[in-house]
């Protein structure tokens, strides 16, 4: 696998996480494109990432969705 490659992914994840966001799975790929006539090998990047909100109910937790399980 190319060093650019896990660069360019490290530097996402370094992106997403100055965000606030917690990432939770990686996954990259490098291929050759069949579409491309290039020798140039292409990759993609899937980023899994959790990011928790606050709630904005003044309900003391008391959570009156009945879908929710408890």
């Amino acid at each position: 696998m190319d060093e650019d490659m896990l660069a360019d992914q490290r530097r996402l994840v370094e992106l997403i996480e100055d965000e606030g966001w917690d990432v939770t799975d990686l996954e990259i790929s490098a291929y050759d494109s069949p579409w491309a006539d290039e020798d140039d090998p292409e990759a993609t990047v899937t980023i899994t990432a959790r990011k928790p909100y606050a709630s904005d109910d003044d309900d003391d937790g008391e959570d009156e969705n009945p879908f929710r399980l408890k």
